[in-house]
């Protein structure tokens, strides 16, 4: 480190250390690290028809956007548009416990309740527009790229989905 390096770059320097640290901490512990992506238009599910994606804005208020297998495996990340906040109010219930259902074994996984993060689901008023995002923990990694599953919250189920 020279002289001339000034003290913001400094500290940007050490934040973007620590982060890393803390990141790596988290994977090495086991403790699932979130962060919320930006999803676009182009990651939707598509193998959906157009008949389900109307029964599901319809009921529900919801479009789905992805459901995805993360953090090597031991998470499944479900995420979803809010069309109809009304609609969809009934997702968002924190005493309603969503589960995810790995259709070829009949498990069921559920979502991780950690200490400093609480659960790893939104529970806050629903916003039009906005993509939510759920996490189910797969630490015994029975879910895998291409396997079908249903998400279970309370009367909301959605069957087929393919985890990417």
């Amino acid at each position: 480190m020279s002289f001339n390096t000034s003290i913001a770059e400094i500290m940007v320097k050490n934040k973007v250390i620590t982060a890393t640290c803390l990141l790596l901490f988290a994977i090495a512990m086991g403790t699932p690290f979130v962060t919320d992506a930006i999803v676009t238009d182009k990651n939707e599910i598509s193998y959906q028809s157009n008949n389900q994606k109307q029964a599901l804005n319809e009921k529900w208020g919801i479009e789905l956007v992805a459901m995805r297998s993360v953090a090597s495996g031991h998470m499944v990340d479900f995420r979803y548009r809010v069309l109809d906040a009304v609609k969809s109010a009934p997702l968002f219930v924190r005493q309603t416990k969503p589960y995810l259902i790995h259709q070829e074994t009949g498990k069921s996984l559920g979502v991780p309740n950690t200490a400093k993060l609480g659960s790893l689901r939104n529970s806050n008023t629903p916003q039009e527009g906005r993509t939510y995002w759920m996490f189910f923990g797969n630490h015994h990694r029975l879910v895998h790229k291409g396997d079908k599953v249903t998400v279970a919250i309370g009367d909301f189920r959605v069957t087929d989905i393919e985890v990417e």
